[in-house]
C-alpha cells in the first residue's frame, strides 16, 4: 500500500516564534505585523485543508482495503480536490478504478501521478497492470521497465513484465524476467507457475511440468486447480505426467 506522509506541523510552531517587538510603534512595524498575521492565517487554513486531505486519503485507503471501491474513489476525489499534487492519492484512486475494471480511467489516474512525481515506482507498476488489462502489452513492458529502473528488487514487476512478454510471444525474454523475480524471492510461486505456462505454450512438456511442480510445492492446492482450466497448458494437457500432477 502507498502511504501518504503525515503533515508536519513543526514549521508552524517555528513561525509563531517570530514575535513583533513590543516597543515598535511605527506604521512600518505595524504593517509588518499585519502581514505576518495574514501569513499565519493563510498557513493555518492550508494546514487545516492538508489535514482534511490526509484524513480523506486515509478513509479512501480503508475503503480500498475493505473492497468498497466506488466509495474509495469518492474519498480520493475529495482528497485530491484539497491536495491535487498528491501522487499517492492519484495512484490509489487508480487502484480502486482498476478493481472496478475501469482500466482506461485508472490509466489516466496513474498518468497524473507520474506527471506529479515520475519517481514513484508504484505508479509505473500499476500503470503497467492497467495496460496489460487493456491488452496493450508493449506499452505495459515499457511501464514495468520504468518501475524496475526505480526499484530493481520488485519481484511483482518482474513477474508481470514476464506475463506481458509472454502475451507478445517473446518467450525467452519472459523466462528471463521470471528468473529475475525468483532470484529476488526464491519462493515466488507465481513466477514458477508463469514459467510453466511459457514452456507449455512452446510445447516443452518437461520444463512445463518441472516448473508447475515447483509452483505447486510452494503453494499447495492452488495451482492444480488453476492448471486444469488454464488454456496455456492445452499443448501439454494430454501428457500423462501433466494429468498426474494436477490430480
Amino acid at each position: 500500500m502507498v502511504f501518504w506522509r503525515c503533515f508536519i506541523a513543526s514549521g508552524f510552531i517555528a513561525f509563531f516564534t517570530f514575535g513583533c517587538s513590543y516597543g515598535a510603534n511605527s506604521s512600518t512595524e505595524n504593517t509588518k505585523q499585519v502581514v505576518q498575521e495574514i501569513n499565519v492565517s493563510q498557513l493555518l487554513i492550508k494546514a487545516k485543508a492538508s489535514q482534511k486531505a490526509n484524513d480523506l486519503f486515509a478513509r479512501g485507503n480503508y475503503l480500498l482495503d475493505t473492497q468498497h471501491y466506488q466509495e474509495a474513489i469518492l474519498a480520493y476525489d475529495k482528497a485530491i480536490a484539497l491536495k491535487p499534487e498528491s501522487a499517492d492519492a492519484w495512484i490509489n484512486r487508480g487502484n480502486a478504478l482498476t478493481s472496478l475494471q475501469r482500466y482506461q480511467e485508472a490509466l489516466a489516474s496513474y498518468n497524473t501521478a507520474i506527471a506529479i512525481n515520475p519517481g514513484k515506482d508504484e505508479a509505473w507498476y500499476n500503470r503497467g497492470n492497467a495496460l496489460t488489462s487493456l491488452q496493450r502489452y508493449k506499452d505495459a513492458v515499457v511501464s514495468y521497465d520504468k518501475a524496475i529502473a526505480i526499484k530493481k528488487e520488485k519481484p511483482e514487476a518482474w513477474v508481470n513484465r514476464g506475463i506481458a512478454l509472454t502475451k507478445l510471444r517473446r518467450y525467452q525474454e519472459a523466462l528471463a524476467s521470471y528468473d529475475k523475480a525468483i532470484a529476488i524471492k526464491s519462493n515466488k510461486h507465481e513466477a514458477y507457475y508463469n514459467k510453466a505456462c511459457s514452456y507449455a505454450l512452446q510445447n516443452n512438456v518437461e520444463l512445463a511440468i518441472e516448473n508447475l511442480q515447483k509452483a505447486i510445492q510452494r503453494a499447495p492446492g492452488k495451482y492444480q486447480k488453476l492448471a486444469k482450466t488454464d488454456p496455456d497448458f492445452n499443448k501439454v494437457r494430454n501428457d500423462k505426467r501433466f494429468q498426474e500432477l494436477i490430480k
